[in-house]
Order: C-alpha cells, then sequence, then structure tokens
C-alpha cells in the first residue's frame, strides 16, 4: 500500500537558505573526468570556498556574467556549439587581493580540470 502525500503549495523561492527544496540551474554540458591541481586545491582551501559549489557554477554558468564579456559570450558559443572549451575564472579573494581559480572543461567534454592560471 503506498501512502499519499499531502496536497502542499510549492514554493517558488529558489534561494536554498530559504527553502529545502530549492530549484537548482540546469546542468549545460557534462563534466567528464574532474582533476585538480594541488596549487589550486590550497587556494580553495585556504579561502574556505567550495569546490563543488565553484563546480555547479562552472557547469550550469550561474557565474559566467562576473566574467569579460567575450569570454561570456565564448563559453555560451561553447555549450551550444559543442567544438570548443568552457572556461570560468573565479575571484576567491578581492579585487585588491586577487585569488583567481579557473575552472576548464576541455571542448570533448571528457575532463575538467580546477587549476591556477600560473599552472596553466
Amino acid at each position: 500500500m503506498t501512502e499519499q502525500l499531502p496536497d502542499v503549495e510549492p514554493d517558488l523561492d529558489t534561494s536554498a537558505t530559504n527553502n529545502p527544496i530549492a530549484m537548482e540551474a540546469p546542468a549545460l554540458f557534462d563534466l567528464g573526468a574532474v582533476v585538480a591541481t594541488p596549487p589550486a586545491l590550497r587556494l580553495i582551501g585556504q579561502y574556505g570556498a567550495s569546490i563543488t559549489q565553484l563546480l555547479n557554477w562552472h557547469q550550469t554558468g550561474q557565474r559566467w556574467n562576473e566574467m569579460d564579456p567575450d569570454d561570456c559570450a565564448a563559453n555560451w558559443r561553447a555549450v551550444f556549439d559543442k567544438d570548443a572549451r568552457v572556461l570560468t575564472s573565479f575571484n576567491l579573494g578581492t579585487v585588491e587581493a586577487p585569488a583567481v581559480v579557473w575552472i576548464i572543461t576541455e571542448w570533448s567534454r571528457e575532463v575538467t580540470t580546477v587549476l591556477l592560471p600560473s599552472c596553466y
């Protein structure tokens, strides 16, 4: 015997802090195997960032609007044309003291790499 769930009006507030069932943005592409360089992992840990959250923002394009407009447009072209890499740049620091991490998904979507620009 199955139990019927009560009728509940959905809460359409998409804020994760206010709604336990927050709507997530859809993934725009596959990440493939995810790898990270030790310096990138150290920097992410140093700033208390979440690698899972960074990967989610990369895969859903939620932070692309914070990048250079040309880089943002290149990412959208890569998603739709499926023949170019997707690169997201995150500044974990401040404008005065940047701490930049890149996440790059290769054009084949087989590998995503988390790294520092200096490791490229």
